[in-house]
């Protein structure tokens, strides 16, 4: 007699978002016995962390009325946003539109349009705020074609933060004690979500920002950037300057040779903010003897295979020029030295309150001296 088999138990697609693994990462980064933890956002079903906040921005919307049923969503994205947001859509019934730039890779704009996403291109950068701002005037246009539509303002929106406490709840529950936060920052959700549940159950959490040369965040002349998902050449309202300790900036070729070697050694690896943060997590790591290191590597390696992973867009933007140092260079001075590589400020702090928002603009900094510690 044939057996019954077993019933079958499902979920929805927003179940499959969180819950996601952590792993070891040891040499060359940290050494093997000393390693630093990260959380692989990429196993979320739309690919990166911000599956979670997407979820989240959308569900809190449309319970405050400000998403009616069905109405449209439209939101500037580098990327990984306009795919939690293509997984928010399905989940609650949403047409979605992403305002991108030319910089977005292929293989995102294929996998949204697949999705059903509409793609709108913006064709150049603004004048002040390059490509961000470029994005953001026109999300405003297409709000104001469509009344019914609405934007998340993933840059200033306080459930962008909210969005990220399954995330710090998780490496909590994972790791326990932890002691260093390593975050790339961008808009400044998952940073400030995670890093503020973090500091509740460690008040001595040391949290590290982790940012890109060529972006304002932190204080540094806007520049043309390669790398993508972190970074800003504008301010947002979620960045929490006073929680970090200090900030590292990060250099496309440093991001390169990271993202290849986690590739290499350790079978997980990803794209700009991957390799930027395992730079930085593995040199807290080596400096801070009998501390958990934790880090979120926010996605996966796919879209990247003809940037990262591509050895003729690597030669062609002079980004194979070997091992990185294995320090950072440091400065006291956010606002007065530009950096081009890797470089740490103990000191970080809010460029909109420090000086004024035209000033670094538009001042060329002064190229003071710096040294590696």
């Amino acid at each position: 007699m044939r057996e019954t088999p077993p019933q079958i138990r499902g979920t929805g697609l927003a179940g499959l978002v969180g819950n996601t693994p952590v792993v070891q990462i040891g040499e060359p980064f940290a050494p093997d016995s000393a390693p630093f933890w990260a959380k692989l956002e990429s196993y979320n079903p739309g690919g990166g962390m911000k599956d979670r906040p997407a979820l989240h921005m959308v569900a809190r919307a449309r319970e405050r009325g400000d998403l009616a049923p069905g109405a449209r969503i439209i939101e500037s994205t580098s990327g990984t946003l306009g795919l939690g947001l293509a997984v928010a859509g399905t989940v609650y019934g949403h047409p979605v539109t992403v305002v991108t730039d030319p910089g977005l890779e292929p293989i995102v704009v294929q996998t949204l349009a697949a999705a059903g996403v509409r793609v709108d291109i913006v064709p150049e950068p603004a004048a002040v705020g390059g490509w961000q701002q470029a994005r953001r005037d026109r999300v405003d246009e297409l709000l104001a074609q469509d009344p019914t539509a609405w934007s998340p303002d993933q840059y200033n929106n306080p459930d962008n933060v909210a969005g990220y406490d399954s995330l710090a709840r998780e490496m909590l529950d994972q790791l326990g004690r932890i002691d260093v936060l390593v975050c790339s920052v961008g808009t400044g959700g998952h940073s400030a979500g995670v890093g503020r549940v973090l500091r509740e159950a460690n008040p001595d959490l040391e949290i590290i920002g982790v940012d890109t040369v060529g972006s304002t965040v932190f204080g540094q002349p806007a520049a043309p950037r390669l790398m993508r998902g972190l970074g800003s050449s504008i301010f947002p309202a979620n960045v929490d300057y006073p929680m970090f300790s200090e900030v590292h900036w990060v250099g496309p070729a440093e991001a390169v040779w990271a993202c290849r070697q986690l590739a290499a050694n350790h079978y997980v690896s990803g794209g700009w903010s991957v390799g930027a943060v395992a730079l930085v997590a593995g040199w807290a790591a080596r400096t801070r003897p009998g501390a958990r290191v934790a880090t979120i590597f926010p996605d996966g390696m796919t879209r990247y295979v003809g940037t990262i992973y591509d050895d003729d867009y690597c030669r062609d933007n002079g980004l194979l020029g070997g091992e990185p140092p294995q320090q950072p260079l440091t400065i006291d001075d956010p606002f007065g030295t530009r950096v081009t590589q890797w470089t740490r400020c103990p000191k970080p702090q809010d460029p909109t309150t420090a000086v004024t928002a035209d000033a670094l603009r538009l001042a060329p900094p002064r190229e003071l001296g710096a040294t590696r510690r």
